[in-house]
């Protein structure tokens, strides 16, 4: 964190807000675009199984594995996931900025969902 500091742009933990929390703290001419997250724990396909909760709902409601996103520029994500790797953090890009109007895009494999 020291070391990178100046370059984080936010910081959000999806625990207690699931993938949707994001929308929070964004400028009113931001989208967010999540194209590339992580595989989903059978833990929640469980869940939506047994509830019969849609995709969209799930992810507005659990965190669905992913826990921590941190808002860099392009050029400085490499050096951030080799931090979290130096620590066995699997970490990856899941996602960009798109100026647009305000809002979240999630792209996975059970559907694209607007939010």
């Amino acid at each position: 964190m020291d070391e990178k500091r100046s370059e984080i742009h936010g910081m959000v933990h999806c625990t207690g807000g699931a993938q949707t929390k994001v929308l929070h703290f964004i400028n009113d001419n931001c989208k967010v675009v999540k194209d590339n997250m992580f595989p989903i724990p059978p833990l929640f396909k469980a869940i939506k199984d047994c509830s019969g909760t849609d995709w969209k709902e799930m992810y507005q409601v659990f965190n669905m594995g992913h826990r921590i996103e941190i808002y860099v520029r392009p050029e400085v994500a490499d050096s951030i996931i080799a931090i979290s790797k130096e620590f066995n953090i699997d970490a990856q890009v899941i996602g960009h900025i798109e100026e647009g109007e305000k809002s979240l895009t999630i792209k996975s494999e059970f559907g694209v969902f607007n939010y």
